[in-house]
């Protein structure tokens, strides 16, 4: 699924996201609350446990405890699983832009498919078939702005390979502000989808309908949710930070008319998590 949610929410306050706190993808930014990143080489260590449904769309809960690995080189270079590999080409007045690749975990019929799952799952994909782990390959754009850059607005659009060959594009914003020692964030997000990437997770073929007695379904392009989450980031020391994270998740209509959410899944979706992150220069 998706690249979720996390700064940990993948909506806010990290160099995205993504992805999307989603079972089948890791938190971003576990140690995004600790001191500016210092120049040169730094390596984030970190871990959450994080309680959400087992699939995008299940009605099923399911805890997974994600690993968090991530290399930075100043504010130029980064590299882990939940934000990609991307340089930020453009740093200038509040903007950033570059490349982005990103990696999306599959979906495993299972039990939800979350590589890191440690309790709970789904059967509800039973005769769905398995998707395979996909890229993502495009861009980002990002502004920050107002009163010491408190705001920010960022875009992404990535085109999908092996798992799927859909479009996914990213738009999200979040205000970002100091209470105490903790770094509180919170803001909106909004996933736009290919019809080929809602075929491959939402569709239902022919022989799918047959192996589960759904519906046939052919999915259209378009809003795959909407997103409401936040995060606080409270530093323990200059290395580290733990951060709690929570976002609420509504699928739009090409996701929730598919049967397989109306009749084995939900529209409404809930996720909370805890992290932890330990960075350390090269």
């Amino acid at each position: 699924m998706r690249v979720w949610a996390l700064g940990m929410v993948a909506l806010l306050a990290c160099p995205a996201e993504a992805q999307e706190v989603r079972q089948s993808g890791p938190p971003p930014g576990i140690a995004s609350g600790a001191p500016a990143t210092p120049a040169g080489w730094s390596i984030t260590i970190g871990a959450a446990p994080v309680l959400g449904p087992a699939w995008q769309g299940s009605r099923d809960m399911a805890l997974s405890v994600f690993p968090d690995l991530r290399v930075n080189y100043g504010d130029t270079l980064f590299a882990s699983v939940p934000d990609g590999i991307g340089w930020n080409a453009i740093r200038r007045d509040g903007w950033r832009a570059g490349p982005l690749v990103k990696i999306r975990f599959g979906r495993d019929e299972r039990n939800g498919g979350s590589p890191f799952l440690i309790a709970g799952g789904s059967d509800a994909l039973e005769g769905m078939g398995n998707i395979k782990a996909a890229g993502e390959a495009g861009g980002f754009v990002e502004k920050s702005f107002g009163p010491r850059r408190a705001w920010r607005a960022r875009a992404e659009v990535r085109q999908g390979f092996g798992g799927h060959d859909g479009v996914v594009a990213d738009l999200s914003a979040a205000y970002r502000t100091r209470i105490g020692r903790a770094i509180v964030s919170v803001g909106p997000r909004m996933t736009l989808a290919s019809a080929n990437f809602m075929r491959t997770y939402f569709g239902i073929s022919a022989a799918q309908s047959a192996r589960t007695g759904l519906a046939p379904y052919r999915a259209d392009g378009g809003v795959l949710s909407y997103e409401l989450g936040g995060n606080v980031i409270r530093p323990l020391n200059r290395r580290s930070a733990l951060t709690l994270f929570t976002s609420l998740e509504r699928l739009g209509g090409p996701a929730a008319d598919s049967p397989l959410i109306r009749q084995r899944g939900q529209r409404m979706q809930a996720t909370l998590g805890l992290g932890y992150g330990f960075r350390f220069g090269l």
